[in-house]
């Protein structure tokens, strides 16, 4: 088996209400499609460890770990669910699922390194792309993949990885944390305007950012990675491939409005572990981000997982 499947049912514990698109029930979704799909015998799964605070604070601020730590902590003992923000809510659950989270990218991050698999999907939440340095934002607690990619260069000792990041919203907390440190390439499109309504202007000369507009379907996305992504990242060869897999580009998915199909996230799969076979040993660390469309999601995902594990 090439592919591990990482995820834990203290994921499905971060629960932030009643018709909350951010839901654990998108975790079900998944588990149920790879069932039916009979993907499921073709995975190693695996449980997600629990990060330590030491690897969280290599993407993010030791100021920030801890004082989300404490109040977190705070909301598992009180058993009552607060707001971060207007979209955000922490509840008993979430310290231990945001913990699961980060220690998913991570395991599946030295798994892949040391060659125990060729790749990893990483069906966790919450989510991490929106989470910056120092904030929390857009469902996100700590910033999964750049945690991931931070252990690669930092523990690990690669010297060059590369973020890729086709969520319908720009990864603005990936963007913030790895602005200017060029180990790592990170590239993205988005629609743009859209929340957070960032990424139009790159931070870093690291970035390759496209904003596109509402209603942009598969086929322009296509050509735009093979015009715009893939020539630095052939150029950059990275040592190991992180992606956000955020499936709400989707065109049945109402938090945007981009026409993206299961077909388009294969396609777009094939290119990175074209990208990931050629310089990259194989080695591909996908970690789930947004798809809030139940159906479209697990079938998404199904389509991604299925070209990791060439099946």
């Amino acid at each position: 088996m090439s592919t591990a499947f990482y995820t834990h049912a203290e994921c499905r514990l971060h629960d932030m209400g009643a018709g909350h698109p951010e839901c654990p029930q998108r975790l079900d979704a998944i588990s149920d499609q790879l069932l039916s799909s009979g993907l499921d015998m073709a995975l190693l799964h695996r449980d997600a460890p629990l990060a330590t605070l030491e690897q969280i604070e290599r993407a993010h601020t030791a100021h920030y770990v801890l004082q989300l730590k404490d109040f977190l902590e705070q909301v598992q003992e009180s058993g009552e669910p607060r707001h971060l923000d207007m979209d955000t809510v922490a509840c008993p659950g979430t310290w231990r699922a945001a913990l699961r989270s980060a220690g998913a990218a991570i395991a599946a991050t030295e798994a892949v390194f040391r060659g125990d698999v060729v790749n990893a999907f990483c069906a966790v939440r919450p989510p991490g792309h929106h989470a910056t340095r120092d904030e929390t934002m857009g469902f996100c607690f700590f910033n999964n993949v750049a945690i991931g990619a931070r252990h690669a260069l930092d523990v690990l000792g690669c010297e060059r990885v590369a973020i890729i990041d086709f969520d319908v919203h720009h990864g603005n907390g990936t963007e913030d944390i790895i602005a200017g440190d060029d180990r790592i390439l990170m590239a993205s499109f988005f629609q743009h305007p859209l929340y957070p309504n960032s990424g139009a202007v790159p931070m870093g000369t690291n970035m390759v950012n496209v904003p596109i507009p509402p209603y942009t379907r598969g086929m322009e996305i296509r050509e735009i990675i093979d015009a715009m992504w893939m020539p630095r990242l052939e150029e950059f060869r990275p040592e190991m491939v992180f992606i956000s897999a955020g499936f709400d580009a989707h065109r049945e998915d109402d938090l945007g409005q981009l026409g993206l199909v299961e077909a388009d996230y294969e396609w777009i799969t094939r290119r990175l572990k074209g990208l990931a076979d050629r310089h990259s040993k194989g080695r591909i660390v996908s970690v789930l981000e947004g798809g809030y469309a139940l159906s479209a999601l697990a079938r998404s995902v199904v389509a991604h997982v299925r070209v990791l594990a060439d099946v």
